[in-house]
């Protein structure tokens, strides 16, 4: 009997006859529950889009099943936790919209500089106002790039092809690498007076929101025209619609908005704003490419080979048992290597010790490399893709093994050399508390730690004085965020000490910034270390 291989919602022909010809291909209505949980009964595999929820429920459904495979970009509709604890290999298609979503940028740029949606909406409604819609040219303007991930690069290479000057901003690329694509990386501030069109290419974090907003376009260079096809939020729509009312900002186009579906703001009262429903993977291409994406991985996964956008590496049956407590916590130190550093690094070692080196631990740096990028790239971050996206920024991730070890049976460090110079250090160790596995740091750029690598954690470096725990206790109290744990670190008395706490919500930047300048903090970060 072949394989069962259900699909719940519409997938490319083209996808459907990669399976068909090695295993039982059935469908069903993926929104329709108990017809969906009946089916799973009998699934080796389903694949599902965005409407079809594959949860606990569903995968406890399915005592066969091996794989869920997801036809797009993101996992939303899809519990992976609940799918990793039962074995089922997760897959998606983290690549396949990503030609369709560069394109969406430039289609709204070329749109924005000509007018060409309200000129269009005024032809049709028999007004021939030719003066009233003259644009621009692009050829010879400056065209900032907010964020040089996958998307931003397509994009930039694209809008090259015009004539045009590219700078950019992305504190997680390293220069040479912006150089190789002739952009010349500038801060934030310096890409906003320079720049004539800016277009955003930046995943959704609580760093990213509100990144473009009053202040910074208050400092825009006049006229300019500004491109979100990104993420709903990073470009604060009332700002830019006050900044377009006030002339500031020439023009505008949107694809992503804060609430979706959106059928309301305030940018939409301009004729200089192209709004589109959130097109940026719209195209029969990405969808096609998705289909036949997830089908391959199918393929591989029911046939026992090797699965390239495999999500949850540990259901792949690969890593040795003893390995498999340490991945979580080589990808948490990642984080908060990434938090701690406030930047990419020029280079990072895994540094693995212990007895656990008798096995391969080389999974343990793609862990790691995964959560070094987790928080600050447009895509999805998998083991497979992590080593591309360090070549990508010239970030060197090497593996080191030691046999001996001094405290904890098993230690991961993640050691690190900063582009000025600085180099940055984070442990930790798994220990055993019951039946459970808990991970914890034990050490954060010098200071000696023990604490439980779970929920948001806060870093403040600081002068060691009295009162400072219980300023930024009250600080965050006042604003509803509960503290579950702290702890304070120091060499000594009086000198430098770091105090990490864990906290139960995550805080805007603000708050952040706000309990550092309280306390004089030198450095304050913040590391979102929950299961996604």
């Amino acid at each position: 009997m072949n394989p069962v291989v259900l699909i719940a919602e519409e997938l490319a022909p083209a996808a459907i006859d990669v399976l068909a010809h090695d295993f039982d291909v059935r469908h069903v209505d993926g929104t329709d529950r108990p017809a969906l949980l009946a089916a799973l009964a009998e699934a080796d595999a389903v694949i599902v889009r965005s409407a079809t929820q594959i949860d606990a429920e569903a995968v406890a459904a399915a005592p066969r099943l091996k794989v869920v495979a997801r036809a797009g970009v993101g996992l939303d509709n899809v519990e992976v936790p609940a799918a990793t604890a039962r074995g089922v290999m997760v897959v998606n298609a983290p690549t396949s919209n990503i030609v369709s979503a560069a394109e969406q940028a430039l289609a709204l740029l070329l749109a924005v500089a000509r007018n060409t949606a309200s000129a269009s909406a005024a032809l049709k409604a028999g007004e021939w106002k030719r003066s009233k819609y003259t644009g621009v040219e692009i050829q010879g303007k400056t065209v900032g790039v907010v964020g040089l991930g996958r998307i931003g690069v397509l994009f930039a290479q694209r809008i090259a092809a015009f004539g045009t000057r590219l700078i950019a901003y992305d504190p997680y690329i390293q220069p040479a690498r912006a150089a190789q694509l002739g952009v010349r990386l500038v801060g934030l501030e310096e890409l906003l007076r320079e720049s004539d069109f800016i277009s955003i290419h930046l995943p959704k974090t609580p760093e990213t929101v509100g990144l473009i907003g009053e202040k910074e376009l208050a400092i825009v260079k006049p006229g300019v025209r500004i491109i979100n096809a990104a993420r709903g939020g990073l470009v604060d729509e009332q700002a830019l619609a006050n900044a377009i009312a006030e002339g500031r900002v020439a023009g505008a186009g949107i694809d992503v908005y804060v609430k979706e579906p959106c059928t309301s703001s305030p940018l939409f009262a301009f004729d200089n704003v192209v709004a589109t429903p959130h097109l940026g993977a719209s195209t029969n291409e990405a969808q096609d490419k998705a289909g036949l994406a997830v089908a391959r991985s199918v393929k591989l996964a029911l046939q026992g080979e090797f699965v390239p956008d495999a999500v949850n590496v540990q259901a792949g049956g690969v890593v040795a048992e003893d390995v498999r407590p340490l991945l979580p916590l080589a990808e948490k130190l990642g984080k908060v290597f990434t938090a701690v550093a406030g930047g990419v690094a020029a280079s990072v070692t895994v540094e693995v010790r212990g007895e656990i080196v008798a096995n391969d631990v080389s999974v343990l740096k793609l862990a790691a490399t995964k959560g070094l990028f987790a928080s600050v790239v447009e895509e999805q971050v998998t083991y497979v893709n992590a080593p591309h996206l360090a070549a990508d920024r010239g970030v060197e991730v090497e593996l080191s093994t030691h046999a001996e070890t001094i405290d904890h049976p098993n230690l991961v460090t993640l050691r690190g050399a900063l582009p000025d110079g600085r180099t940055v250090t984070v442990s930790g160790t798994v220990v055993t508390t019951g039946t459970r596995e808990v991970v914890r740091l034990t050490e954060v750029d010098g200071f000696d730690l023990e604490l439980g690598a779970e929920g948001i954690l806060l870093f403040f470096r600081y002068a060691d004085r009295p009162g400072v725990v219980g300023t930024v206790g009250s600080i965050l109290g006042e604003s509803g965020v509960n503290i579950a744990a702290m702890q304070v670190a120091r060499r000594e008395a009086g000198g430098e000490a770091l105090m990490t706490l864990t906290v139960d919500s995550a805080i805007a930047v603000e708050l952040l910034a706000s309990a550092a300048e309280a306390i004089g903090a030198g450095t304050a970060s913040a590391a979102d270390l929950r299961d996604e």
